[in-house]
């Protein structure tokens, strides 16, 4: 039988009441079970953090020795258990090492998506799908009137402008990913990157994922108007350089609010669309699915008259 409060809601975030431990934390806890490296759902200082190797290596570079106690690390598909509940970690598709997290209990499935996206992206592991009696799944565009375009139809819009770029984007996950795609599709290009993105690289390949050709940048590099350069940058780089001249500015994200004022959209996401989720829950073929980091009411909708859909992060 599901258990109805098996997760909820508390002050330090997503709890698993059965197995006294957290999911994503968002203060410092005793147990923390980590989906991905993402600074909103891998906090620093937690006492026993549970995460892929990637996932490690990701928060102790940018936590150092505040990065949690004690990492205990699990590979794809090997069980572990916390107070009774066994746990496995499920590539997750959404940047590299990020899982979803299996938790099985009394004979009962509950799977935890994390953040997760479904494209193909060559710097991380291929989602992959298993059955669940609950499935409880981010919600960050889950609306029918979004759809997220094709990755590759909208890198190469960098091809059509012999300007140089400055693209913004986060540097764990959409920066190796863009360095990716341009590398294969707007050939042309020399890629040159922000040093908080150069160190994640190195990490990436560390582990087997060469993002592609890149280098790091320097002041003299964008100042030379036509030499075809990209320099990637995180959010408040690009942002400080609001007046940055004989540039075309652009930021990947599959937010449309971060578009406004860039001379070209790229509308590039690492997150799952209303069609994604809609595959994922026929994929699972969960009893109930419940909802997170969104707005799950569309969903709730869709789903009346066939599906239980309840709203973690909403009362009622």
């Amino acid at each position: 039988m599901i258990i109805e409060d098996f997760l909820f809601i508390n002050e330090y975030g997503l709890y698993c009441s059965a197995g006294n431990f957290y999911l994503d934390p968002q203060a410092p806890v005793a147990h923390a079970v980590i989906s991905h490296a993402h600074g909103d759902h891998a906090i620093r200082a937690n006492d026993m953090v549970y995460c892929t190797s990637a996932t490690s290596a990701f928060m102790q570079h940018r936590y150092r020795k505040q990065a949690g106690k004690q990492f205990n690390i699990y590979g794809w598909s090997e069980s572990f258990f916390i107070n009774g509940i066994k746990i496995t970690f499920i590539p997750a598709g959404h940047i590299l090492g990020s899982a979803q997290i299996l938790m099985e209990y009394e004979g009962v499935k509950y799977l935890y998506t994390g953040d997760y996206k479904l494209q193909e992206d060559l710097t991380c592991e291929k989602i992959e799908f298993v059955k669940a009696d609950v499935l409880i799944t981010e919600t960050t565009f889950a609306d029918p009137e979004i759809r997220h375009p094709d990755a590759i139809a909208e890198i190469i819009k960098l091809n059509t402008f012999n300007h140089n770029v400055l693209l913004g984007a986060y540097s764990l996950g959409k920066a190796q990913r863009l360095i990716s795609l341009i590398t294969q599709y707007c050939p042309e290009r020399t890629i040159v990157v922000h040093h908080s993105i150069f160190g994640l690289n190195k990490i990436y390949e560390s582990l087997g994922y060469k993002p592609g050709k890149y280098e790091l940048y320097n002041r003299k590099s964008m100042k030379i108007a036509g030499q075809n350069m990209v320099y990637i940058v995180p959010p408040l780089t690009f942002n400080s350089h609001i007046r940055a001249k004989n540039v075309v500015r652009a930021f990947a994200s599959g937010w449309k609010g971060l578009q406004a004022g860039n001379d070209v959209q790229l509308l590039i996401s690492d997150h799952v669309d209303w069609e994604d989720i809609l595959q994922m829950v026929s994929e699972v073929k969960p009893q109930e699915v419940w909802t997170l980091h969104g707005n799950g009411k569309l969903l709730k909708e869709h789903f009346k008259d066939s599906l239980k859909i309840k709203m973690l992060n909403h009362a009622g």
